[in-house]
């Protein structure tokens, strides 16, 4: 059994005490592995990422952290297959889905790292163009984003070990503050790796980069305003981040990004059989079972027209007969376990309360023997695919997300305004995907429901041979979402920067300010 680490202060701390929390493999239900930070000082770990990590960080130009965030991308990325393996045997992730993760961390990290590239040689970035404040242009006023003084707190969801880290790290590092990543302890063996393979690789300055397994302690009660704290996860663990006491004290910068009923919407110009319909059945199936539907970004919610009813429930059966439930190590299979005992319990018992509202088209709604598994063990859960029993579906539908390979189609009249209302009442969702080859329908929506969804996801016949599909949050797009969703934004390219560092207005000379600052 493996006893996890955490590296910190330019050290490595394994888990010891009486507070051990036990790692399981999903697929056999063996443990693996034992975490714990208990004993750790996280007083003394913060103040040394703050004037160790960050005043190393904040010496080098945008460049200059960029090529840090590409020596990390290549540490992670020889060890690839090494990572793709433990995925699968930690997080029981298919080796497909394995790759989602895996190669979503190296590619954003070097996307960033690309990006420092091209910002340069400079330290500060630039905010809007100057202009004249007095009655010549004399006086003059601009703006410009400086790094903070302090220490980025990341807290990430079990889903995503590897990208979750990543893309949080990248813009932090980035921008010039130095990191300390608090994985989901019932993967982080995942993670704990990566960090391993960077920390052997010497890519970064001391106290650029830290990573607790376990739990995080008093870590909140020694943050001041120049810090931030990152988290995804579930709105609960959310509300209790931001009504910190201490956070709230000294307003410290909180960032959320919570689990959201992502809907995916089919326009009624969209015809059964057509190269756009088979592209909304292909793409909403695959979110809905990638990652066994452990993703921010999975369509919970599937609102298709009256008269299309019958067609896309016969279409998305026959889609999801292919899928294969089981050990991920099973060349059949192409879903894997849910990550944990928990998560099939919450499943279970989400999939109970909804078929209340709903009736099932496709799955039993309840636990299964995996392929290539022993009878009775792993905690395995087909895809399952319900229908609501009345039009636009109960408010339950709209509010309880069942965070596995679960999906509820609801049906509406195909009026734009409609479809609006219906997304709508996901109270705020990370991103609505949107089938259809009417920019005027296209258009309508939008202006009705744009402020309920942190991106959307546009499908038409235009775009479909590079269609990616509405669950990959690309490094340069924002991800993030209203409401619901956390109300926070991460990634979107140097828009990612802003979160880790401060605006400052300089009014002065023309000369001094617009030396400062540069283009």
């Amino acid at each position: 059994m493996k006893i996890l680490r955490s590296q910190l202060m330019g050290n490595w701390y394994p888990a010891d005490g009486d507070s051990l929390s036990t790692l399981h493999n999903p697929t056999t239900e063996e443990p693996i592995g034992q975490a714990s930070s208990s004993g750790i000082d996280f007083g003394a770990v913060v103040e040394h990422s703050r004037t160790i990590g960050g005043s190393a960080l904040r010496e080098l130009s945008f460049a200059q952290r960029g090529e840090l965030l590409i020596s990390m991308s290549k540490a992670i990325h020889e060890h690839r297959e090494e990572l793709l393996e433990l995925s699968m045997t930690t997080c029981g992730s298919t080796r497909k889905d394995s790759k989602f993760d895996i190669d979503g961390a190296t590619g954003t990290l070097y996307h960033y790292g690309a990006l420092g590239k091209e910002l340069g040689e400079v330290h500060v970035l630039p905010d809007g163009v100057g202009e004249q404040l007095g009655r010549s242009a004399i006086f003059w006023g601009r703006h410009g984003r400086v790094a903070r003084n302090g220490v980025a707190i990341h807290i990430n969801a079990f889903n995503f070990p590897a990208w979750g880290f990543a893309e949080k790290a990248a813009a932090a590092i980035l921008a010039g503050m130095p990191v300390i990543t608090k994985p989901a302890t019932s993967t982080c063996i995942v993670t704990e790796r990566c960090i391993d393979t960077i920390v052997q690789a010497g890519c970064l300055p001391e106290g650029v980069l830290g990573l607790i397994c376990g739990s995080v302690g008093d870590l909140f009660d020694h943050l001041h305003g120049q810090d931030v704290v990152a988290f995804t996860g579930s709105a609960d663990t959310a509300y209790r981040i931001r009504s910190h006491q201490n956070l709230l004290r000294r307003s410290t910068t909180v960032n959320v990004e919570a689990d959201s009923l992502n809907a995916a919407i089919l326009a009624p110009d969209v015809e059964s059989g057509s190269e756009i319909w088979n592209l909304f059945v292909r793409e909403v199936c695959r979110e809905i079972t990638q990652k066994s539907g452990q993703k921010c970004t999975a369509v919970r919610r599937i609102f298709v027209p009256q008269e299309r009813l019958e067609a896309v429930e016969e279409a998305f059966c026959e889609e999801l007969s292919g899928r294969v439930t089981g050990s991920p190590f099973d060349d059949r299979v192409n879903v894997g376990p849910l990550a944990t005992a928990q998560q099939l319990s919450s499943v279970l018992d989400g999939v109970s309360q909804l078929l209340q509202v709903a009736d099932l088209v496709d799955g039993t709604g309840e636990r299964v023997d995996g392929v290539g598994a022993k009878p009775g063990q792993g905690y395995f859960f087909a895809p399952t695919l319900l229908r609501s029993r009345e039009p636009g579906g109960a408010d339950l539908i709209h509010q309880l997300e069942v965070f596995g390979p679960v999906s509820t189609i609801c049906s509406y009249d195909g009026e734009a305004p409609t479809a609006a209302c219906l997304n709508s009442r996901g109270d705020g969702t990370l991103v609505t995907s949107v089938y259809s080859d009417s920019e005027p329908w296209t258009f309508d929506l939008l202006r009705r429901c744009g402020s309920w969804s942190g991106r959307f996801y546009l499908a038409s016949e235009k775009m479909m041979s590079q269609a990616p599909g509405s669950g990959i949050a690309l490094p340069s797009s924002l991800h993030g979402g209203p409401g619901r969703a956390g109300g926070g934004e991460e990634l979107g390219g140097v828009r990612a920067l802003e979160l880790y560092s401060q605006r400052i207005a300089l009014q002065g000379s023309r000369r001094v300010v617009e030396g400062f600052i540069g283009d």
